[in-house]
């Protein structure tokens, strides 16, 4: 049996189940995932064929660029998506999943664009746009 790594929203509206290993987890420090978290946005990717949701219902997409559009829960506002429009693969945010969720960190990108009041970890890569 394949592992299965859950999550959802905070008030559980929304639940998903991922059928493969997402990807490392990336943090992205681009002004639209700021202004989405509040700080950066840290999520990991999947094929989206391996991804399946419950409470769809309660997802709402907003496409905030001609590029891509974010996922998130209807009913309590928690940001759980990010797609590129068209493209295979989605993020999903790594604190979305529950724990003990098994990912780990992987580098951060966009980090031209960070935010003035806080500093980005030390210790994986750091990329200006895109590695």
């Amino acid at each position: 049996m394949s592992e299965r790594y859950t999550g959802g929203c905070l008030c559980s509206s929304v639940r998903f189940e991922a059928r493969e290993k997402p990807d490392v987890v990336v943090g992205c420090h681009c002004s639209q995932c700021r202004r989405q978290t509040g700080l950066y946005y840290a999520s990991a990717d999947l094929p989206a064929s391996a991804v399946s949701v419950t409470g769809e219902e309660n997802l709402r997409w907003f496409q905030s660029s001609d590029a891509a559009r974010r996922g998130f829960c209807l009913q309590c506002g928690s940001a759980l998506f990010w797609q590129r429009i068209g493209a295979p693969k989605i993020s999903i945010l790594a604190g979305a999943f529950d724990q003990p969720s098994g990912l780990t960190f992987g580098y951060h990108i966009f980090c031209a664009d960070k935010a003035d009041f806080y500093e980005i970890p030390p210790g994986v890569p750091q990329y200006v746009t895109r590695p």
